[in-house]
């Protein structure tokens, strides 16, 4: 008697992790590097009675994100650079693993150490990069290698990965990966630019109306459920 509200308690547990994603891509839409996230599902199939007669659920089990760029977007600030191609900044996390981002609004502290948007420092090909505090100009080339009036400071580390479904969201627009990443080969760097989300507004709130509706659809049928279920009981206990 109980099968169908779990399965309703069931698709309403996913459509609720669905809305979490959405609601987080249109709060990203002016997120800098920020790729769009959708949902994964497959069919999980349980028996929990024991008796032969097994359910077939809805499970989320990860996400996905889109791949495809942002649009580029000049703004005349030497700390902001954007990527073109499939690669991504290198930054360091709170417990010294490497993170990766394509938010090149980069700042300095007042160490001179150069930091993420999300306030990582940002790694080039020998550990964190610092900024010279007599450094009077801030100079990225296409390859990534950052100079000042003096010369060369250091490289930004900029690596591709074979498989960009590998990269999980980590906060801070930041991903980690267990598949280890190689040198980039097709990204070049634009100083001077930031790459915008690839969130489409328009599409992600159609789909936030869509999932609510969805929500509403199966709530009713819940409700509709324990009320037949209440019917039932009365008759069978003749109104007692």
């Amino acid at each position: 008697m109980e099968n169908s509200i779990y399965l309703g308690l069931s698709r309403q547990i996913t459509l609720q992790t669905n809305l979490d994603i959405v609601a987080n891509n249109i709060a990203n839409v002016n997120t800098s590097g920020y790729r769009a996230q959708s949902p994964m599902f497959e069919e999980y199939i349980t028996d929990p009675r024991g008796n032969g007669d097994p359910l077939s659920f809805v499970l989320d089990y990860g996400q996905f994100s889109s791949t495809a760029p942002g649009s580029m977007t000049p703004t005349g600030n030497s700390f902001n650079v954007a990527l073109n191609g499939p690669g991504f900044l290198t930054v360091q996390l709170p417990d010294g693993s490497l993170a990766y981002t394509r938010d090149g609004d980069f700042q300095k502290n007042q160490q001179g150490q150069l930091l993420s948007a999300g306030g990582y420092p940002v790694v080039g090909a020998g550990g964190p990069l610092t900024v010279p505090a007599d450094s009077t100009a801030f100079i990225v080339d296409e390859r990534g290698v950052i100079s000042d009036q003096k010369g060369q400071i250091g490289r930004l580390n900029i690596v591709e990965f074979e498989n960009l479904q590998s990269l999980k969201p980590t906060g801070g627009n930041a991903y980690t990966s267990k598949d280890q990443p190689v040198e980039a080969q097709n990204t070049t760097v634009a100083q001077g630019f930031l790459e915008g989300s690839n969130v489409q507004p328009v599409v992600e709130t159609t789909r936030m109306i869509k999932i609510l509706r969805q929500f509403q659809s199966v709530q009713r049928m819940l409700e509709a459920e324990h009320e037949r279920q209440r019917t039932a009981i009365q008759k069978l206990t003749g109104g007692q």
